[in-house]
């Protein structure tokens, strides 16, 4: 869950698409020590590499894209086209432009596979609701307040030595580094703080060991959680996709 290369992929693109960083500095970005191949691009023969996609982009007119976190019923900013919907749910991400929409694959450790699905000339839907940056941040710290509880309850630091860590973690203003040196702070910081709670879900959420032991235990573990993970979701689209003004 705390995982996001559809992000990087929608900030980094973006950023040079619109001319405030460079085709090299964007290419190191977001393949970091992983290959990443493209197939289905309008233009592209096969699966090519991350840098030739990124020229396909500029020659298909796009001029932005933007992280979509689909989750089971909803799958709000993502177009209506033929097969899309299950693999991006499956990936649980994609970077969605005007002219196609990108969605990840790991392949084993080091490789990256995007499918490609272009829109062929339908209009991409209006791109979801994003609230404010401060908007965000205010209703990712009232779901940790209230899930706060139960996070103590599950007992994770007795399971997972690194929780008590990642949980200290919220209340200091560390940001979330590999973005555009142009990026929002505050887009930063939300982030930062967004994926360090994802990684607390992501064991609270598991089915064992954690404290919840039987399946009522757990029913209600993630009734109170989910409302937390929704937050998580909404504040990491807001903070990828946050554009210098």
């Amino acid at each position: 869950m705390h995982d996001f290369p559809a992000g990087r992929v929608a900030a980094w693109a973006t950023a040079w698409l619109t001319g405030r960083t460079s085709y090299d500095e964007t290419l190191d970005a977001v393949t970091g020590e992983h290959a990443h191949r493209v197939s289905g691009l309008p233009g592209t023969s096969g699966a090519v590499p991350l840098g030739e996609a990124l020229s396909a982009l500029r020659g298909l007119g796009e001029r932005r894209l933007r992280l979509v976190l689909p989750a089971p019923g909803d799958v709000r900013g993502l177009p209506s086209i033929p097969g899309l919907a299950p693999v991006a749910l499956e990936a649980g991400q994609a970077a969605v432009g005007d002219r196609v929409v990108l969605v990840p694959e790991p392949l084993g450790a080091e490789v990256l596979e995007w499918t490609a699905f272009p829109l062929d000339g339908a209009a991409p839907p209006p791109p979801p609701a994003e609230g404010t940056l401060r908007s965000a941040s205010g209703q990712l710290a009232l779901a940790i307040t209230r899930s706060a509880r139960t996070l103590g309850e599950l007992d994770l630091a007795r399971w997972h030595p690194e929780v008590p860590e990642l949980l200290a973690g919220l209340a200091q203003p560390l940001p979330a580094p590999g973005l555009p040196p142009d990026h929002e702070p505050l887009a930063l910081a939300i982030l930062g703080r967004a994926l360090r709670v994802a990684a607390v879900l992501d064991l609270a959420l598991a089915d064992a060991p954690g404290g919840a032991v039987n399946q009522a235990q757990a029913a209600r573990r993630d009734a109170v959680l989910r409302p937390l993970s929704g937050a998580v979701r909404e504040a990491v689209t807001a903070a990828y996709n946050a554009v210098p003004r």
